[in-house]
């Protein structure tokens, strides 16, 4: 991909420039922190990055961000990992999510939709009085600062109630996708010890009922801390027994007390893909939660009182904690409930049709998809109050730049945005007042010191390197849980550059300050934007007698696409049958999920290994990739190197 300077897709116009919030906040911050008046966006990137302690002040002053207790300093042990924010501060997260139901009480906070698309608003004095009630209950139960709260939940209101009710006494909140299997849930929720669950009876997707009653009764019995269990009846199902009713704890007309925590308190935990084992449970802090998305949503995505988020995802994803977040800025929430593609593939524009969007999120796989099957938005939807597309999960192909440039409008701010999990927000991304150029990223983010190195730790411009973060940022992981001694925290980002953080992303920051990315330099599965571990699938696929070894790999395709196929290497008198094969798709998709069912399952003679049996992953991806075997991985460290030739092959083959 080209990283000259061509002709820019769109270009914001003078107007718009000067009415978005990141030109005022410049002007301000110049004003009262030194930052630079001339030079635009770049300049500000650079002092915000040159200076961390004025921009970080000033963003919390800009956005008002109440601290019950003042701190000693912006920063301070820089170091990383374990820099240290906001010393002496006391905050809490959930106060600042609900404080337009001060002045906007009327107004929808949430608008929830199902696969109807009717939108249902919740509005902001219900939201607030909900979570009152619910942080009440939570503190009854004897719910106390730094317990853990679980949620089995899918992106209704009733989680984002559970959630800031959560905050709001100090607890630690995590949640799966009810689409998850018992074991990927426990897998999660086991490392964590939660004392109380919510759950849902079912969920519906694709025009059917789901039930999961058992998987329920299975998460119970197998969380041995839990000491109460809440039942939201979304099928209309009676409350198991010892079971509490969600209705019952929410009815209460109670003002919410705000639990004043640290600034480095924990707010919840996300989790990795679990690629070498248990997926890592990274912990993220409410003040360090608060100010990065304060930044990330209210200058980056301009969002504001009048703006209406939609974002498609699903509670197990970090973008869900993200689109919480919009709450932050007085935005209204668009929380959707089912099948990105039901009853047709144009739903999500649908979605965002009916409940007036003005920033609409997807996945570059939906975008992509909605090409392929002809969909038209601007031709059938009323799109004329979405103002920014924006795209994750996977890179945005220049074929759907221009796909949305054509089909929705030729004015749209289209903000393709790559970040992750680890740090729950983007390294790169939406600018309102840049250019956006064909498969380009408008820029590293405010605060994001991004840099592209090579191995030897040098700085690239205009070619492909390691995405890397070389200061601070304050949504960084705090610490994983049950990692007592930090090396998982410091293994997984801080093993390959000292004291910088590498990502596991390749890049290229072009000369005209934007980003390329090229996909993942490990071996993250990365479908629709939901990332899972090779692990999980293996755990699965290898229950079955007839499996004796399995290799998965994700291959992100030139058009968009993403190909996964399932490698397995069968027991003496095993067949790869129709019923072996309907199996194994079904193992993964009961147990796991149904996002991660691979494209091809292919036999092959065996898995190649590393001398100390690690199966090879990321080998075996250049190679399918196209990479010559003798570039894509070191002969001296495979126990059988005549293994990749097969794998080169269907390379070959392939291409």
């Amino acid at each position: 991909m080209s990283t000259a300077s061509p002709q820019p897709l769109w270009q914001p116009d003078a107007e718009r420039i000067d009415r978005a919030r990141i030109t005022r906040f410049q002007t301000w911050a110049a004003e009262h922190h030194g930052a630079p008046a001339e030079g635009g966006y770049a300049a500000l990137q650079r002092w915000s990055v040159d200076d961390l302690d004025a921009f970080w002040k000033a963003v919390t002053e800009w956005f008002d961000v109440r601290f019950s207790t003042p701190y000693a300093r912006v920063l301070g042990d820089r170091a990383m990992p374990g820099a240290q924010w906001f010393p002496g501060a006391t905050l809490n997260y959930a106060e600042h999510a609900l404080r337009a139901a001060d002045t906007r009480a009327d107004e929808p906070a949430l608008l929830h939709v199902d696969e109807t698309h009717e939108p249902r608003p919740v509005s902001w004095a219900e939201l607030r009085r909900q979570v009152g009630s619910l942080a009440a209950e939570l503190r009854a139960l004897g719910v106390r600062p730094g317990d853990r709260v679980s949620g089995y939940l899918p992106n209704v209101p009733q989680a984002v109630v559970a959630l800031l009710a959560t905050a709001a006494v100090g607890g630690v909140w995590t949640s799966c996708a009810p689409d998850f299997g018992a074991r990927s849930v426990l897998d999660r929720f086991q490392q964590v010890e939660p004392v109380v669950l919510f759950t849902v009876d079912g969920y519906r997707y694709g025009g059917k009922e789901h039930d999961r009653r058992d998987t329920v009764a299975e998460l119970r019995r197998e969380l041995p801390t839990l000491r109460a269990v809440v039942h939201i009846p979304l099928l209309g199902t009676e409350a198991p027994d010892g079971a509490l009713d969600w209705s019952a704890l929410t009815s209460a007309d109670t003002t919410p007390v705000f639990e004043q925590v640290p600034f480095d308190h924990p707010l919840w935990v996300l989790y990795s893909s679990g690629t070498t084992g248990l997926p890592k449970a990274i912990v993220q802090s409410q003040g360090g939660i608060l100010v990065e998305h304060l930044k990330q949503l209210g200058l980056h995505c301009d969002l504001g009182p009048e703006d209406r988020f939609f974002w498609y995802t699903s509670t197990g994803w970090m973008m869900w904690n993200f689109l919480v977040s919009g709450l932050l800025t007085g935005t209204t929430i668009v929380l959707y409930d089912g099948s990105p593609g039901y009853p047709d593939t144009g739903a999500q524009w649908r979605i965002a049709e009916r409940t007036r969007a003005t920033l609409y999120g997807t996945s570059a796989a939906y975008v992509m998809a909605c090409r392929k099957a002809g969909v038209h938005p601007s031709r059938d939807f009323d799109l004329s109050t979405v103002q920014c597309v924006a795209t994750t999960g996977s890179p945005l192909p220049p074929d759907g730049f221009r796909w949305l440039h054509d089909e929705v409008r030729d004015d749209l701010w289209i903000a393709s945005v790559s970040g992750g999990t680890d740090v729950c927000s983007c390294f790169a991304g939406a600018v309102p007042t840049l250019p956006v150029h064909v498969g380009e990223l408008q820029a590293p983010c405010l605060g994001t010191d991004l840099q592209a190195w090579d191995p030897s730790g040098k700085p690239l411009v205009a070619e492909v390197g390691e995405l890397v973060v070389t200061n601070p940022m304050p949504s960084m992981p705090i610490h994983f849980w049950n990692d007592p001694d930090g090396s998982r925290y410091h293994d997984s980002y801080f093993d390959t550059y000292p004291g910088v953080w590498r990502h596991g992303d390749w890049i290229t920051v072009t000369s005209h300050g934007s980003v390329v990315i090229h996909g993942r330099s490990d071996s993250t599965l990365n479908r629709q934007g939901v990332r899972m571990g090779s692990a999980d699938i293996y755990e699965a696929v290898e229950r079955l007698p007839e499996i004796k070894e399995s290799l998965v790999i994700g291959i992100e395709q030139p058009d968009g696409g993403y190909w996964m196929p399932l490698f397995v290497h069968l027991t003496p008198g095993a067949t790869l049958d129709e019923d072996l094969l309907n199996r194994i798709k079904r193992t993964i998709r009961e147990q796991l999920s149904p996002r991660h069912v691979p494209d091809e399952i292919i036999e092959v003679p065996g898995v190649p290994h590393t001398l100390t049996g690690k199966r090879i992953e990321v080998p075996v991806k250049r190679l399918l990739q196209g990479t010559p075997l003798e570039k894509a991985v070191n002969p001296g460290s495979i126990d059988n190197l005549d293994l990749l030739t097969f794998y080169e092959d269907i390379a070959r083959k392939r291409a």
